[in-house]
């Protein structure tokens, strides 16, 4: 177990969960697989899983309560599971902290595909080599950005000479518009850099991301164009 990727599998339903399980496991994933979001964090705190899988509708403390507590403590991954694409729960996962979604009834090989595109791009071994994290990571040294600076050997923003926290995925996202400030990325240029997507996907999960990023370096570092996308203000 100690080479195999850790995913914490929580969902009520028991053919659901118990079928995801095998399958997840047949792709050499090590499983824990809980029924409600009270015992999920239970198993999250005592097994540090490497990604969590949580479907949004679970009884005691719903997936989005249960993301929230998750992100008050770790930046592990976390992929969403909903029943209905258009569900406002899909945003209020992403809201709360969560990486990606994945809409039910879903595919086993479209969601082992996303569960190692996610895995890439927070460096763990379960599916490939560790992503590009954009050119500005090449560079070196120290990026400023008014009063944002932005590390990219070390990882590491501060904005006004404060730490700021962010989860991989809103560094990613960060090191992207770092890589060409001024320059427009389009919504789907951002999910094929960032969430290595090879196909299209929602851009809600963009749009989330960014609103996150921008409460944290400031509200007006990254500019809207309307029609085309975000870009970082030099």
């Amino acid at each position: 177990m100690a080479d195999q990727t850790h995913v914490l599998f929580v969902e009520d339903d028991d053919v659901i969960r118990e079928a995801t399980q095998l399958a997840l496991e047949r792709d050499g994933f090590a499983v824990t697989a809980m029924p409600d979001g009270l015992s999920g964090l239970e198993a999250f705190r005592a097994d540090r899983p490497d990604i969590a899988l949580l479907d949004v509708m679970l009884p005691g403390l719903d997936g989005v309560s249960l993301c929230r507590r998750i992100r008050d403590e770790s930046t592990v991954p976390v992929i969403m599971l909903s029943a209905r694409a258009d569900s406002i729960d899909v945003v209020l996962g992403l809201e709360a902290g969560a990486d990606d979604y994945v809409t039910k009834p879903f595919d086993g090989a479209v969601l082992v595909a996303r569960i190692r595109a996610v895995l890439r791009r927070f460096g763990h071994a379960g599916g490939g080599d560790r992503a590009d994290a954009g050119s500005a990571a090449d560079t070196g040294g120290v990026l400023t950005f008014g009063e944002l600076e932005v590390d990219t050997e070390g990882m590491e923003v501060r904005r006004a000479g404060r730490p700021v926290a962010l989860t991989p995925t809103e560094m990613r996202l960060l090191l992207e518009f770092s890589s060409a400030p001024g320059t427009v990325f389009s919504r789907d240029r951002l999910l094929e850099r960032v969430w290595d997507y090879g196909w299209g996907g929602d851009t809600r999960v963009v749009d989330v991301h960014v609103q996150r990023l921008r409460t944290k370096i400031g509200q007006d570092r990254i500019e809207t164009v309307r029609g085309f996308g975000y870009k970082l203000k030099a």
